[in-house]
C-alpha cells in the first residue's frame, strides 16, 4: 500500500490546535456519500483501511497526498484541502513536524541520528527552555510554556510504549558544548543515563575523534509503523523533509546501520557519559 512520498514542510511558527475529529467526521460523509466502505477506498487512493479509519477517529493528521488522492476519489470538490489547511493537533508543534509527530505516537520502531542538540525526546525541561530561549525571532512566556508542554507530552512516549524500539545516536560533541551552563549539562546527561536503562531505548555516542563518518549530511530520523511502513524525516533550520520514497529511504537505512557501527557501543556511550560528567 503506497502512502505520500516526500514532503517538505515550512514556517518555523507553531500552530493553534485544531480539530482532527471535525476533519475526520467531514471525511467520513464524502466516503459514504461516494459509496465507498473503508476497506473500499483503501485500494482505490493507495492508504490501508487502518490509515482512513485513523482519519476518520481523528487519531492522525492525513498527508497532503492522501488528501489529494481522496479529493480525486471522493469528488469532494476541494472541500476536503481547504479544511485541511486548517488542522493542527497539538499547540507548539510547528507546523511542518505535525505529521511526523502523528506518526511517532504509532511508531513501533524510531531511529535518530543528531548532530546539532539533544534530541526533543531526550530533553531535560531546563535544557529544552535553553532552546526556546534562545531561538530567534524571540518567543515570550507563554509560546515558550506551550512549547515545553508540547515537548513534555512527546516524551512520555519513551515510557508509555514500552514495546516501541526507541534508538539514538548522539554526538559526544553535544555534551561538550554545555548548552545552558554546567548545571543544565549534568542534568541533561544524568537524564539520558536514567532513559538508557529502559529495555526498549538504546544510545550511543559517536565520539568526537571518528576518522570516518557516513552521517556528515546532517540529522535523521526513521520510523516504522503498526503496519510495517518506514517513513524518514530529516530537519533544517526552518522546514522539515517528510520522506516516504523507498528508493530515498533505502539510502538512510544504509546510513544509519553505519552509523551504527561507527558508534560507539552502548555500554561504551555509557562510560563516556559519565566521564563527561564527571569532568564538569
Amino acid at each position: 500500500m503506497e502512502d505520500s512520498s516526500t514532503d517538505t514542510y515550512d514556517s518555523a511558527k507553531p500552530e493553534p490546535s485544531g480539530s482532527l475529529r471535525t476533519f475526520g467526521a467531514v471525511y467520513q460523509g464524502f466516503r459514504e456519500n461516494a459509496g465507498f466502505t473503508q476497506e473500499a477506498l483503501a485500494p482505490a487512493i493507495r492508504y490501508s483501511a487502518h490509515y482512513i479509519g485513523s482519519v476518520e477517529q481523528g487519531r492522525r493528521l492525513p498527508s497532503k497526498k492522501f488528501i489529494d488522492r481522496s479529493e480525486e476519489t471522493l469528488n469532494a470538490n476541494g472541500v476536503l484541502r481547504k479544511a485541511a489547511k486548517r488542522l493542527s493537533k497539538q499547540p507548539g508543534l510547528a507546523r511542518w513536524f505535525r505529521e511526523w509527530a502523528e506518526l511517532e505516537k504509532q511508531a513501533i520502531s524510531l531511529y535518530t541520528y543528531e548532530c546539532r542538540l539533544v534530541p526533543g525526546l531526550l530533553q531535560t525541561e531546563a535544557y529544552a527552555r535553553t532552546l526556546f530561549t534562545e531561538q530567534l525571532p524571540h518567543q515570550d512566556d507563554d509560546q515558550i510554556d506551550v512549547q515545553w508542554a508540547a515537548r513534555s507530552e512527546r516524551q512520555r512516549l519513551l515510557r508509555e510504549r514500552p514495546n516501541t524500539a526507541f534508538r539514538f545516536i548522539l554526538e559526544e560533541h553535544l555534551f561538550l558544548r554545555r548548552t545552558g551552563g554546567t548545571e543544565v549539562t549534568r542534568q541533561v546527561i544524568d537524564h539520558i543515563l536514567e532513559l538508557s536503562e529502559l529495555r526498549n531505548v538504546g544510545i550511543q555516542l559517536m565520539p568526537l575523534v571518528q576518522e570516518k563518518h557516513v552521517g556528515l549530511d546532517g540529522p535523521m530520523q526513521l520510523l516504522e509503523t503498526p503496519d510495517n511502513e518506514w517513513f524518514g524525516y530529516c530537519e533544517g533550520q526552518r522546514g522539515g523533509l517528510f520522506i516516504s520514497d523507498p528508493k530515498e529511504l533505502s539510502i538512510l537505512h544504509m546510513r544509519y546501520a553505519k552509523l551504527l557501527s561507527q558508534a560507539l557501543t552502548p555500554d561504551d556511550s555509557r562510560s563516556l557519559l559519565k566521564q563527561i560528567r564527571g569532568a564538569l
